[in-house]
């Protein structure tokens, strides 16, 4: 992987987000069993939509972005 790539050390892959669509158009975000996040509205439809398009790789990359654990600039090269 190039220095920029994202999941350099593969948290995604050994820990992954799990996510749950509820009946009321919201996205439950988990990960090791505990929720993180709850995602409604527009933001939600959004999720939805990208989710259902993605692989399992590109669904890890658009949850760990909706959570907001994604790339704060303090990790190590």
């Amino acid at each position: 992987m190039s220095s920029g790539a994202p999941d350099q050390r593969g948290r995604l892959q050994s820990d992954p987000f799990d996510y749950r669509v509820t009946g009321g158009e919201q996205v439950i975000v988990a990960r090791g069993g505990r929720t993180i996040v709850t995602i409604r509205g527009a933001a939600a439809a959004k999720l939805i939509t990208s989710l259902a398009s993605a692989d399992e790789r590109g669904a890890q990359m658009l949850l760990a972005k909706a959570t907001g654990n994604y790339k704060h600039g303090n990790e190590r090269r």
